[in-house]
C-alpha cells in the first residue's frame, strides 16, 4: 500500500496550553524552525480552485519541492480530515531554493503567495508515524496540525487521529479547513481591498 498523510488543522487561541499538555504526555519537541513556503499554480489550471499544492519550502539549512494532488470527496472529509499522498523532492541544500524557483518560473508556473511561519514539531517516541505540529503564521495566528503517515486503512488512522486530538484537548478548537496558502491570500486580499466610500 501507499503511504498517505492524514491530517487535521485547528486554530488555537494560544499555543501554551497545548504545548504544556504535549510535554506532560512525553512528546519530544524539535524547533522552533522558521519556514518560508512559496506556492505556485499553473497558468492553465487554478490550483486554488482544484486545491492542489505546488510549493518550494525553505527552512534552516534545507529546501524541498512538494506537490499534493487535487482535492475531491475522497481526500477531504466533512470533519476537516485531509488524506493525500505527497510527492517531495528534497534538494541538496538551502542554496538550491533559488534554482527551484527559477525552474518553476521557466516552466511558466504562476507565483501565488509566500507563507512565513515558526514551527515546532512534537513527536511521540512510541508512535513514530504521529506528529503534532504547532505553527505561528505571520499575520494569521497560531494553529496545530495533527498528522499521521500510514499505510493502514484510512478509517483506522482517522480513529487514531480523533483519539489523539481528544487526548490533547483539541476538540473544542475550531477546524481550519483551508490551507495556510488560502488563509494568507484571503487576509492579504482583505487588507488591500478598498474601503467602501473611500476614494483610492
Amino acid at each position: 500500500m501507499t503511504l498517505v498523510e492524514i491530517e487535521r488543522k485547528r486554530a488555537l487561541e494560544s499555543r501554551k496550553p497545548l504545548e504544556r499538555r504535549l510535554v506532560e504526555l512525553g512528546f519530544a519537541a524539535t524547533g522552533p524552525t522558521v519556514e518560508v513556503d512559496t506556492y505556485y499554480s499553473r497558468p492553465d489550471v487554478d490550483f486554488l480552485e482544484t486545491v492542489e499544492c505546488l510549493r518550494v519550502r525553505e527552512r534552516d539549512g534545507g529546501c524541498e519541492v512538494t506537490y499534493k494532488p487535487a482535492s475531491d470527496d475522497t481526500t477531504h472529509s466533512s470533519g476537516g480530515v485531509i488524506a493525500k499522498q505527497e510527492t517531495n523532492v528534497v534538494l541538496a541544500d538551502a542554496a538550491q531554493a533559488m534554482h527551484a524557483h527559477g525552474l518553476l518560473g521557466a516552466l511558466g508556473m504562476v507565483l501565488l503567495v509566500r507563507v512565513e511561519k515558526s514551527r515546532v514539531c512534537y513527536r511521540d517516541p512510541n508512535r513514530p508515524e504521529l506528529s503534532v505540529v504547532v505553527d505561528t503564521i505571520a499575520d494569521l495566528g497560531a494553529f496545530v496540525e495533527t498528522e499521521i503517515v500510514s499505510e493502514r486503512p484510512r478509517e483506522e488512522v482517522i480513529d487514531q487521529l480523533n483519539e489523539v486530538e481528544r487526548l490533547l484537548d483539541l476538540i473544542p478548537c475550531p477546524v481550519a479547513s483551508l490551507p495556510y496558502r488560502d488563509l494568507v491570500l484571503r487576509t492579504k486580499r482583505t487588507l488591500t481591498s478598498p474601503t467602501p466610500g473611500v476614494s483610492q
